[in-house]
């Protein structure tokens, strides 16, 4: 950690070209757009279900986040300074996660695709290349686990350097992070998916990982960040009290979409048959 090494601007659109944050814009509002007709498209289908207005407002907010990420005048901070870029990770790898996962965006697919198509992804999720990544404890290890590897090694600074480098960055906080929130606190279906308790204890994992990475930051312990003394630092407050922020409206959201599991039927005893279980009173 030392302020010799300014990382480089990569950001505009130079050479009389489009500003580059104008596909940036373009896409996100293509994802928004194409929510919302799936939406529209699942009222169509099956009217009876009806869809919770509350999810479309949280999926439009997470787009919304990810535009104050990406965009100036936070977009291009973050190519330049520390700060700006761990406000930026807060908010794409963090915040946005938990208002996209909270809309459903997997329940919308199955009720707004074709009953053949719907299946197909039934099928996917509960197939074990979709089941490992969504386990809490490999989530874990893709979001809050990949920050030492980011931030003890060369990686950031290198990564910092290259602009495909940077958009890879923030795209795996986005996606990690959208992966976390779902296995801790996704209303949408979840086949890999252990009970509360032990996802509380994921999340708790999580917090002091983050917390213990955030303060050896601020320290200069181990870090590998060509930035600004003081910059650093305060990089790392952001990161300490945004991401309990964060972590805590994760831990609300895991109360608010949990239902506790229902039995069906009176509990069989030991050597009854179960057809004298079915008439048990």
């Amino acid at each position: 950690m030392d302020g010799t090494h300014p990382m480089h601007h990569h950001g505009g659109g130079g050479g009389g070209g489009l500003p580059s944050e104008v596909p940036i814009a373009v896409v996100l509002l293509a994802v928004a757009g194409g929510y919302l007709l799936a939406a529209r498209r699942a009222r169509r289908r099956n009217p009876a279900q009806g869809r919770h207005p509350w999810r479309t407002v949280s999926f439009l907010a997470g787009i919304a986040l990810v535009a104050v990420a990406l965009l100036p005048p936070l977009g291009p901070a973050a190519h330049t300074d520390f700060r700006g870029h761990m406000a930026q990770h807060m908010l794409i790898g963090m915040y946005a996660p938990i208002a996209l996962v909270l809309a459903a965006p997997i329940t919308l697919a199955l009720r707004a695709l074709p009953p053949t198509h719907a299946r197909r992804v039934t099928a996917l999720l509960h197939s074990r290349p979709a089941r490992v990544p969504a386990h809490p404890a490999v989530a874990l290890l893709l979001s809050t686990g990949t920050l030492g590897l980011l931030y003890f090694t060369p990686l950031y600074n290198t990564a910092m350097g290259h602009p495909a480098g940077h958009w890879l960055m923030n795209a795996h906080f986005l996606a990690s992070g959208c992966l976390f929130a779902y296995a801790i606190a996704g209303p949408d279906p979840a086949p890999a998916r252990p009970g509360v308790r032990a996802r509380l204890v994921y999340l708790g994992i999580a917090i002091a990982v983050h917390a213990s990475i955030a303060q050896a930051m601020y320290g200069g312990f181990l870090v590998d960040i060509h930035a600004p003394i003081d910059r650093v630092r305060q990089g790392a407050e952001i990161m300490y009290y945004g991401g309990d922020i964060a972590e805590l409206l994760l831990a609300v959201a895991l109360v608010a979409t949990w239902r506790p599991e229902r039995r069906t039927g009176a509990r069989r005893l030991p050597g009854r048959p179960k057809a004298a279980a079915a008439h048990a009173p």
